[in-house]
This record gives structure tokens, C-alpha cells and sequence, in this order.
């Protein structure tokens, strides 16, 4: 008896099997030309951004700076406008004893160029500064009043003829009671120019 060929398996039986592609690793995209030259730009803009803020600002802190020396230059001039008609009763006193109508007419026109300087600090001062403005003014007053009376006696005493009368004592002339107008006014000066100075140097003060 013939034994029959083993039976081949049905199509349904057979699995096929493909072989699997390879999925590409992703990458990144390489930058053209377009994205690296404006990011050159945005940087050379930034760039450009932070100079003209650092430029402005040093002109700012110049300007500033420039402003407070103007304005301590100027009060400096009205302190001396009110040193020199302080100054008068010892000039008066100390006068020249053989030129009487000369010395009376240098000295009058020495205290009408001193008292006209004293009217524009005065109204200079209270323009820039109210407290700088009245510290001056009282200051001023006082000096009309105590240095008027000093000067007066001083043009009614005769003029001095020898060196040891040059030095002239607080019991003929005394102006010591200025001295705390002196101190109220110059006060006032280092406050205003302190407010004028950028926020972290008025912290550390």
C-alpha cells in the first residue's frame, strides 16, 4: 500500500513575515542663512540698546553733577558778597588817615557795589531755593543790622595813624552774633545740593 505525501499547510497557516525598515533617527534642522543673520541683528540691536541707555545715562550723571557745581559756585558767591560788606567797619576803621575825601569816596563805592551784589543773591537765592532763599535772607538782614551799626561807628571814630591800631579788638567791633546765620545758611546750601546728588550716592551720606 502507497503511503500518501505528508499534507502541505493551507495558505491561512503560513504567516508572512516582512522585514522591518528602519525608522530614521530625527534631527534637528540645520539653521539657513536667514536665521543666523537675524540673530546677528537682534544681538547688534541689543547691543545698540544697552550703549545708548549706558550713554545716557553717564550724560544724565554729568549733567547733574555739572548743575551742582554751577549752583555751589553761585551760593559760594553770595557768602562772598555778604563776607565783604561784613568786611566794611574794619575797612572803615582802617582807612587812610591823609586821604579823607578819597577814602570816603573808594569805600562808599566799594559798599554800593557790595550792596547791589546782596540784592541779587538775594532774589537769586530765593528763586533756586525757598530754604536756601530765606536762610540768606535772614542772614543778610542780620548782617544790615549788626555790621550798619558797626560801620557807623567805625566812620564816626578817626581813622587809625599807626600799625598796632590794625588790630582791632571784638570789644570795639563785635559780629560774632552772625556767626549762627553763618551756620543756618550754609546748612541749608549742603541740603539743597544734597538733594540734588542720584539716590544711591544720598544713601550712602
Amino acid at each position: 500500500m502507497t503511503t500518501p505525501p505528508p499534507a502541505l499547510p493551507s495558505p491561512s497557516m503560513i504567516t508572512a513575515t516582512t522585514p522591518s525598515t528602519p525608522t530614521p533617527a530625527s534631527t534637528s534642522p540645520t539653521p539657513g542663512p536667514e536665521a543666523l543673520t537675524s540673530a546677528l541683528v537682534s544681538g547688534a540691536v541689543l547691543a545698540a540698546a544697552i550703549a545708548a541707555t549706558i550713554n545716557l545715562w553717564l550724560a544724565r550723571s554729568r549733567s547733574r553733577e555739572e548743575e551742582r557745581g554751577r549752583l555751589r559756585a553761585a551760593f559760594a558767591e553770595a557768602f562772598v558778597a555778604y563776607t565783604t560788606y561784613k568786611e566794611m567797619p574794619y575797612a572803615i576803621r582802617r582807612r587812610h588817615a591823609d586821604q579823607a575825601a578819597e577814602e570816603r569816596v573808594r569805600l562808599s563805592e566799594i559798599l554800593r557795589e557790595t550792596q547791589a551784589q546782596l540784592a541779587y543773591h538775594l532774589a537769586w537765592t530765593t528763586l533756586e531755593s525757598p530754604a536756601v532763599g530765606d536762610a540768606y535772607k535772614n542772614l543778610v538782614q542780620h548782617l544790615r543790622r549788626t555790621a550798619g551799626i558797626a560801620m557807623h561807628e567805625a566812620w564816626e571814630a578817626p581813622a587809625i595813624t599807626s600799625d598796632t591800631q590794625m588790630n582791632i579788638p571784638p570789644a570795639v567791633i563785635d559780629l560774632s552774633e552772625l556767626v549762627q546765620y553763618e551756620t543756618a545758611y550754609l546748612d541749608a546750601v549742603r541740603a539743597h545740593l544734597h538733594e540734588l546728588l542720584p539716590w544711591w550716592k544720598r544713601l550712602r551720606s
